[in-house]
């Protein structure tokens, strides 16, 4: 059986296939702001996870029969305030002043559907520490990575000079890059899509 991402996140589809997961990818074009409306003031968690089953069930719906992986992030400031993706380059900047110097989590959740119903789901978050940011290496740093970013929560690709933004991370890699992978994977397996 191969799996179907309901994604075209360049990092998840890498992700994927460096484990050597047999998968195709199909955009979910989702309404991922009207979910996040309807689910305002709701747990950072539970929003995660609503769009990536949001994702996951709009894939599937197309796929009788098949898996279908749906994956979301969310980046959480101290105060609870969520960052979503940046509209243009000053939002980015104001992003990445707003994270200096502060921790945010970086919450991940995965849920995996088949037949149009979810059977599998997974949340977990990184603690994300950034160090006090200079406005010269904000200007520099988005000289350098924009528009890259504009497409990544926290305005940071964590495997490139992204990592220059922090002193400190708690959590999984695979999370910071946007899908809790080993747990993915470990379903995979459950159900013979990967060898056990």
């Amino acid at each position: 059986m191969t799996l179907i991402l309901a994604s075209q996140s360049a990092s998840r589809t890498a992700m994927l296939s460096a484990a050597g997961v047999p998968f195709t990818a199909e955009p979910a074009h989702a309404d991922e702001a009207a979910l996040k409306a309807a689910m305002a003031g709701a747990p950072p968690r539970d929003i995660a996870d609503a769009l990536a089953e949001l994702k996951a069930l709009k894939v599937s719906a197309r796929h009788p029969g098949r898996l279908v992986l749906g994956s979301d992030s969310l980046a959480v400031l101290d105060d609870g305030t969520i960052l979503d993706k940046p509209r243009d380059r000053d939002d980015a900047r104001d992003h990445l002043l707003r994270m200096s110097g502060k921790r945010h989590d970086l919450v991940s959740a995965a849920v995996i559907a088949e037949n149009g119903r979810p059977v599998w789901r997974h949340v977990e978050a990184a603690r994300m520490f950034v160090r006090p940011l200079s406005y010269s290496f904000v200007d520099a740093y988005l000289d350098a990575e924009w528009p890259a970013i504009a497409g990544c929560v926290g305005c940071y690709r964590i495997e490139g000079p992204g990592a220059q933004l922090f002193s400190r991370i708690e959590g999984s890699q695979f999370t910071v890059l946007g899908m809790p992978l080993l747990p993915v994977l470990g379903y995979l397996r459950d159900r013979g899509v990967l060898p056990a």
